[in-house]
């Protein structure tokens, strides 16, 4: 799963299991590619699912525009397939133009990415129900699974010194994450698109794809 803010992360972890002899197949986190992911996933046809960018629940939660509905993150369980999940945009939740968001939203923290699209910031206790939510879908995956965390920043505009840089934010969802999730997490302090973290999260699938077998 990816989003423009997670491209470079998807990018190289696909080099990596391509490297590895797996054919890749990428999606877009705008609603309409989280549906049909799922949908793919559910088909059987998948070995595995690295799903970088669970932004999507930011907007399914707060209200915004790129939503995949409740359903988003669950076919991986009924496919009985591994999955690496990463935390990747959990800090946007995606608007039209400025005039369409909604009035209770003002003094929140926005980001005009441009005239047709405005991002606003998830606060800390968004951030921590987000957690709570993948956590839970996580948990549910039997065929193997690890939640990876870049403590750094979780989109390109969430690093330090950026527009949607927000310790408190970022560590009620981390700190949720960690505290219902009953799979493994593992944390990196790196930014998700680090190379080092996009190459650990392939590894990690490739890992559990081959215990699978």
């Amino acid at each position: 799963s990816q989003f423009g803010n997670t491209t470079a992360c998807v990018t190289e972890a696909k080099k990596v299991l391509e490297a590895a002899g797996y054919e890749v197949l990428v999606f877009a986190a705008t609603g309409t590619g989280g549906r049909i992911m799922e949908s793919v996933i559910e088909s059987g046809i998948v070995s595995g699912v690295l799903d970088v960018t669970t932004t999507e629940w930011a907007d399914e939660l707060v209200g915004g525009a790129l939503n995949a509905g409740p359903d988003r993150m669950d076919a991986a369980a009924k496919a009985n397939v591994p999955v690496v999940v990463a935390p990747g945009c959990l800090d946007m939740v995606n608007f039209g133009e400025q005039s369409s968001i909604p009035a209770k939203f003002a003094g929140r923290t926005f980001y005009v990415h441009n005239p047709q699209v405005t991002l606003m910031r998830t606060d800390a206790a968004e951030s921590a129900e987000l957690g709570r939510i993948v956590a839970r879908k996580a948990n549910a995956y039997r065929a193997g699974a690890t939640i990876l965390i870049p403590t750094q920043a979780i989109s390109v505009i969430s690093a330090p010194g950026k527009a949607f840089h927000d310790a408190a934010a970022d560590q009620a969802l981390f700190g949720a994450l960690k505290q219902h999730a009953q799979v493994p997490v593992q944390e990196f302090a790196l930014e998700i698109n680090d190379p080092a973290f996009a190459q650990a999260c392939a590894r990690k699938l490739i890992e559990l794809m081959q215990a699978k077998k």
